[in-house]
């Protein structure tokens, strides 16, 4: 029996149908009808989207990974080798009231450079004993584009002992014949090694070995923007105009984004293999969704002596400039390290911090400075030499941005001398007209290393308890996850218990019940009591993995509430949190459309009718388009009203301490991913727990 949908029902429920092969033989064809399917049912959308492939193939689309794009019409940067791809991504999906087609703007960033161009370079430039390594650090991981059949591909690893003469094994001809027969490809280089990509398993395999797919480094484009690109816009001044470059073609503001949305459904209407596909099942594009949302109230900031009323929640620093943050402990035990042509920079950042920090009530007595010379090693000498338990912070100025010194600093202080520690480029320091502002930001990550508060907004709940969680991957050990917790310990919401395990590769979390227990014990010792609510922030989960979160993730937290005391039973909820998503919010006014204000909520209309779920503005974009952040309550036993749990969201939103403004997520979430990417980056290993009661990692 084989399952088929179509677009017309037939008239009777059975029916028959016959036709005669080749060699005369009669085959009947027996259809009959088991269901209607309403059009916002899973089947049906999933149907939809299978449509939609097409529609999108027949303007000359090519699918790359999940989106896609339009090789014709590419964008050149030759200034920085790049090329971008216009492209959108695009769903069919179900809401309250209507099935709509969510759509936007994308761009994939390609280098007008091919992985043999880049082998090329690094074959001039690293000794030839360390080519195979210098090869294999730069390329696996990166995902190829090959413009032959506009695929991409990740390399996984080199096939050093293949090259393009040999050939395939299931087919008697070379790579190189093979290329130019199939694509009228023709190599220069007869002895390059073959890429390795593995290709995913689909369902229908049968084997339980994955199939792998040997590529041609002349012909695999790069894509994106290599950690090495990165690092040198990071350091060299000129190289500020590669970000901008990008941003002026990717960062669309509102008109552009409406016009290049408008264009794409004026171009299914108008392409006639496109319209016909939509007409054939019934299907039509309407006009955009037209909805209402609400403003939350602006939220007041305090400090110490004051309540503040910012004149935007984006950026408050003016509004507190002179005042004196919460709560802050005395800097009178600490280290400072620099090397020896760097000693005006580190007594200039000194003299600074003393003078922002009488602004803020922080009292910086003169450090203990130890010179060095400008090498790793040296560094690593002295903290061994110069550190102990007591110590309340290591300042380090560092020559250079190199990834192995601060590594070591961080694995050292964190690891083996537990001691809170601040790091800093001399190439920051040597701008004396930022040096203030600089000295103001390093004075507010020293506060919160050492246990300090700097502001607060009012929460109205009591006994309450917020988690953040994260997961991410270890940079140098790509079979561990990283699982960062972090978990409020006072009322006021300022103060947080900081945990990470590493666990084997999963995207769900393992050891949520031992992370849980221990912020419970936590919160116990500082309030004397136990939390009677507790609301947990998950970050990081797509609709997919939903099920996975409750079946798995959920009940490791319930089931601590009884290792913590057997009648102990907190309301809990349950919020996943997620960034990147489709859905994009324009705001009508005279003057046309804008960005939604800071506050904006969106729970209706554009919502799931299955789920309990609302989209929040919290980011204001100067250039380009605001993204909402999307939350989907999976479990609620705080039963809040919703404009309460949406408030307290946003309150949340303003309490990360690295930043004087509102941001884009809870605190707790954005303070977990920091520590997931300290440890996954930098140490490799589990922090112990000396520093747990500090945000040590910001």
């Amino acid at each position: 029996m084989t399952l088929r949908i179509l677009q017309n029902k037939l008239q009777n429920k059975v029916t028959e149908f016959s036709s005669t092969t080749k060699n005369g033989e009669l085959v009947k064809i027996t259809v009959t009808l088991t269901n209607k399917l309403p059009p916002g049912s899973p089947v049906c959308i999933q149907f939809f989207n299978i449509i939609l492939k097409k529609i999108l193939k027949s303007l000359s689309m090519y699918q790359v990974g999940r989106n896609f794009y339009s090789p014709s019409d590419p964008v050149d940067i030759p200034q920085h080798r790049l090329m971008l791809l216009p492209g959108f991504v695009v769903s069919i999906m179900k809401l309250e009231n209507q099935v709509v087609m969510s759509a936007d703007a994308s761009h994939k960033v390609l280098r007008n450079e091919t992985v043999l161009d880049l082998m090329n370079g690094l074959f001039s430039r690293v000794p030839h004993e360390r080519f195979t390594d210098a090869c294999e650090k730069e390329v696996l991981g990166q995902v190829v584009l090959t413009r032959y059949n506009n695929k991409t591909y990740r390399v996984d690893d080199f096939d050093w002992s293949t090259n393009p003469t040999h050939t395939f094994k299931k087919k008697e001809i070379s790579y190189v014949d093979y290329y130019k027969q199939q694509y009228n490809l023709s190599l220069t280089d007869l002895h390059q090694p073959m890429l390795v990509s593995t290709l995913k398993m689909k369902k229908t395999d049968t084997s339980d070995t994955p199939q792998a797919v040997h590529l041609l480094p002349e012909f695999c484009y790069l894509t994106g923007l290599t950690s090495r690109a990165l690092s040198d816009f990071l350091v060299k001044d000129s190289d500020f105009r590669l970000m901008k470059d990008l941003s002026l073609e990717t960062q669309l503001d509102l008109p552009r984004r409406q016009e290049r949305l408008l264009k794409l459904t004026k171009n299914i209407e108008r392409t006639q293999a496109a319209y016909s596909e939509l007409e054939k099942w019934g299907m039509h594009l309407d006009k955009q969704v037209s909805l209402t949302g609400r403003i939350i109230p602006p939220e007041k900031i305090m400090m110490r002596d004051n309540i503040y009323q910012p004149a935007s929640p984006a950026d408050w620093s003016r509004d507190t400039r002179d005042s004196r943050i919460i709560s802050t402990q005395a800097l009178e035990n600490w280290l400072m390290l620099c090397s020896r042509r760097n000693e005006d920079l580190a007594q200039n950042l000194l003299f600074n911090l003393k003078k922002v920090g009488s602004g803020m009530g922080l009292k910086v007595e003169y450090p203990k400075v130890v010179q060095v010379e400008d090498n790793p090693a040296y560094f690593l000498r002295a903290l061994q030499q110069n550190t102990y338990p007591q110590l309340q912070l290591v300042l380090c100025v560092l020559p250079s941005n190199q990834k192995d010194c601060y590594d070591s600093i961080k694995k050292f202080l964190t690891l083996d001398q537990p001691v809170p520690s601040q790091c800093v480029q001399s190439r920051t320091l040597s701008k004396q007209h930022m040096l203030m502002s600089v000295a103001t930001k390093i004075a507010m990550q020293i506060i919160c290393k050492t246990g300090g508060e700097l502001w607060a907004v009012k929460i109205p709940l009591k006994s309450l308890m917020v988690v953040g969680i994260d997961v991410n991957k270890d940079s140098l050990n790509k079979c561990h996850s990283v699982v960062g917790f972090v978990a409020s310990t006072n009322a006021r919401l300022t103060r947080w218990f900081s945990r990470c395990i590493i666990q084997k590769t999963s995207d769900f979390a393992d050891c949520l019940k031992v992370c849980m227990k221990g912020a419970i014990q936590k919160w116990h010792k500082y309030n004397k009591e136990l939390p009677n609510r507790i609301i947990v922030y998950r970050d990081g989960v797509g609709d997919g993995q939903l099920k996975l979160v409750v079946d798995y993730e959920i009940p490791q937290l319930l089931n601590s509430f009884q290792d913590v005391s057997t009648n102990y039973r907190p309301k809990m909820s349950v919020v996943v949190v997620r960034k990147k998503c489709i859905t994009r919010f324009f705001q009508v006014s005279s003057r046309g459309i804008q960005n939604p204000e800071l506050g904006t909520v969106v729970d209706n209309e554009a919502t799931r009718p299955e789920w309990y779920d609302f989209y929040l503005i919290t980011q204001k974009a100067r250039q380009g388009t605001v993204n909402p952040t999307y939350y989907n309550v999976l479990f609620d036993d705080n039963c809040l009203k919703p404009d309460h749990m949406q408030r307290l969201t946003y309150k949340l939103c303003h309490l990360y301490y690295n930043w004087p403004g509102i941001i884009r997520v809870p605190a707790p979430c954005q303070y977990a991913h920091k520590l997931t990417f300290l440890v996954g980056q930098s140490i490799h290993k589990e922090p112990g727990l000396e520093l747990s009661d500090n945000l040590y990692y910001l």
